[in-house]
């Protein structure tokens, strides 16, 4: 199907450059170069098309803070700056504020969505209906710029209109806002934009990827779910960090009316994306090759797909200009030692151990609270039974850790041993599996082209993605979804705990339709019958304990758990843990599965937020460092 593709249609304008190092909101001086951008609709819908070439790329390892961020993936190189503590002042990573290090400049961004704003208006020829539409994306786009650099760096400057370029130094130079002030304008355009945006797009072969109501609803459910968390509401922590004025930053006093916001606006989004047809992602419903293999493959299929099967059903928002082949190429192992067309995969995103301890038992509990796993011996060798055949390869010995676990393991996670579902293939009778010691296929190799930690993010790589005995691997790429139907489900659940708790009748319904769709039980039938804390779902911390793992394993590997753990308060007790994986040198399994510490990582306070250049607050003098930088 195709689709709208800012990048090819990007006007090159001399004004997007100027003083773009200097001040946020300039309004550029060429004149001239605007107005004649602006005289023809073909010409103005390019400006449009360049508003949108500014959305940062989240599909890519490396544009993308959050995949390498957290400890959710590691890699044997010198990269995850920010995962090791390294984040500067001097070039800080993924700059986003202005520009630098694998970053798009949104302040530039933002600027020229105001100057598209300014002069649409001058356009002859174009229809009202037009006109109000592509106002509305400029505003939606402004709006998620702002709110992009709010999650990173906490209070920004907010550029509600560019400043001719004759204006003094002190309008020139704009100051940080409080982080109220900050949601209240993204929200504010949201609203302004929604009105005048389709429900859903009906040009699909050529407007997909553009904003609708329900990206708009969907996007504003986001910005006040993470007003709403504790890193934002009521954050004490921050009660120094004030502007001149002395006004602090982040409001002092806890507001419990911000999660029922939230939570209604998390509904009104749901409700919009129900009514626009949007669905959780079934392979059954999608796919006739759903008949020809078993349940357990379908299983697994269900969560694959949710992400790699390009526009579905879950899909709210795909960034059409943010493509998945190089993250395939790093999440695909070597299956075959004698496929010289294997020779361009990567294969080195490694999810960490304590990814894999994460997902629930196949009871749909905490393998640590799973009254029948054998959690002591988890680290213990077993054979795998025909029975496990659709997850692990037929009399293979891998570790006990590997077996008895929910679909999204099996789904998720590539490991020795483990049943590696595609290569094009619609069989159950499947040879493809991953065998990852010390000289074999996927095993630690000279050229450098492994997993640290012994585990691939098979959920990243889409199935009929292959490599063979001719061809190099060939990739069936995906936009990136940006946001997805269970991402929404899970915020609304989160929203609705905090707001009202757990006997909310929505709490359990939003949860269980994910867990569904995983093949287990509902929350209150697991945790009755398996869990060594029966009654956990009965209060509101035991039920946000469940929320919060429940959203940790369906959205990991896809750039959420970094803002998640922040926002929750929560990074400082889960990533001052140590980096784990299995001893990949070893060429025997008794050896091979010995646990071994790969980095000791540290979070402090001050990575809560992205620091601000020295060279920014160099040029802008009002501008106020983030804490402990």
């Amino acid at each position: 199907m195709k689709k709208f593709n800012i990048n090819l249609i990007i006007v090159v304008l001399v004004s997007i450059n100027c003083s773009c190092k200097k001040y946020l909101d300039v309004v550029p001086d060429n004149i001239a170069t605007i107005d004649n951008s602006f005289t023809l609709r073909s010409k103005a819908e390019q400006y449009l098309f360049t508003c949108y070439s500014y959305l940062p790329t989240d599909g890519n390892r490396s544009t993308n803070a959050a995949m390498y961020g957290a400890d959710e993936v590691w890699h044997y190189g010198t990269g995850q700056v920010i995962a090791k503590g390294n984040q500067s002042v001097s070039s800080p990573q993924n700059n986003y504020w202005e520009g630098t290090n694998s970053a798009k400049p949104l302040f530039e961004g933002i600027r020229t969505c105001n100057i598209f704003l300014d002069n649409v208006g001058k356009v002859e020829g174009l229809d009202n209906y037009e006109r109000d539409r592509w106002i509305a994306e400029a505003k939606f786009l402004k709006a998620y710029y702002h709110f992009y650099l709010l999650r990173m760096y906490g209070p920004i400057p907010v550029i509600r209109e560019n400043i001719p370029v004759n204006a003094s130094l002190d309008e020139l130079t704009p100051p940080r806002e409080p982080i109220d002030v900050c949601v209240a304008y993204i929200v504010q355009l949201l609203d302004e934009s929604l009105e005048f945006l389709p429900s859903k797009i009906q040009a699909e072969n050529t407007e997909l990827g553009r904003i609708t109501q329900a990206i708009n609803l969907a996007v504003k459910a986001k910005v006040l779910v993470m007003a709403a968390s504790p890193l934002f509401n009521g954050n004490i922590e921050y009660s120094n960090f004030k502007n001149a004025q002395g006004i602090p930053f982040f409001n002092q006093t806890y507001d419990p009316q911000k999660w029922k916001i939230a939570a209604d606006a998390c509904k009104k989004a749901i409700d919009l994306c129900h009514t626009n047809g949007n669905k959780l992602y079934y392979y059954k419903d999608n796919d006739p090759n759903a008949l020809l293999v078993s349940p357990e493959t379908n299983l697994k299929m269900n969560i694959r797909n949710a992400i790699a099967s390009k526009w579905n059903s879950e899909t709210v928002w795909a960034n059409p200009n943010s493509r998945t082949a190089d993250l395939q190429i790093y999440s695909q192992p070597r299956l075959d030692g004698n496929a010289p067309g294997q020779s361009s995969l990567a294969g080195e995103l490694a999810p960490t151990l304590k990814m894999a301890e994460l997902f629930y038992s196949k009871n749909g509990v905490p393998i640590s609270e799973d009254v029948t796993y054998d959690y002591n011996g988890r680290f213990n060798l077993r054979n795998a039974v025909n029975a496990e055949r659709f997850y692990i390869k037929e009399g293979y010995q891998t570790v006990g850790l590997h077996f008895d676990r929910e679909a999204r393991f099996y789904a998720d996670l590539g490991f020795d041993g483990g049943i590696w579902y595609g290569q094009g293939i619609i069989t159950d009778v499947n040879n493809w599996y991953v065998q990852a010691k010390l000289g074999q296929p996927a095993g630690k190799n000279s050229a450098g082209k492994y997993s640290t930690t012994g585990y691939w993010p098979q959920k990243l790589v889409n199935p009929n993605s292959v490599y063979s005995a001719t061809a190099n691997y060939q990739v069936v790429d995906y936009p990136w979804p940006q946001i997805r139907l269970a991402d929404l489900y899970l915020l609304y659940a989160e929203a609705l705990n905090e707001a009202v708790g757990p006997d909310a009748p929505d709490v359990l319904t939003y949860i269980d339709l994910v867990r569904k769709r995983a093949g287990l039980p509902g929350v209150v039938e697991s945790w009755s019958t398996y869990s060594n804390n029966p009654v956990k779902f009965t209060t509101k911390v035991g039920m946000r304990a469940i929320i919060h793992r429940e959203r940790a394993i369906e959205m990991a590997f896809e750039g959420h758990r970094f803002w998640d753990l922040r926002r929750w308060k929560e990074a400082p007790q889960v990533l001052n843990a140590p980096i784990q994986g299995w001893d990949i040198t070893q060429a025997e399994a008794v050896t091979y599965y010995r646990v071994l510490t790969l980095f000791s990582q540290t979070f402090r306070s001050r990575d809560y937020f992205f620091p601000i250049s020295e060279l920014e607050l160099t040029i802008n003098k009002k501008l106020i460092q983030n804490p402990g930088w």
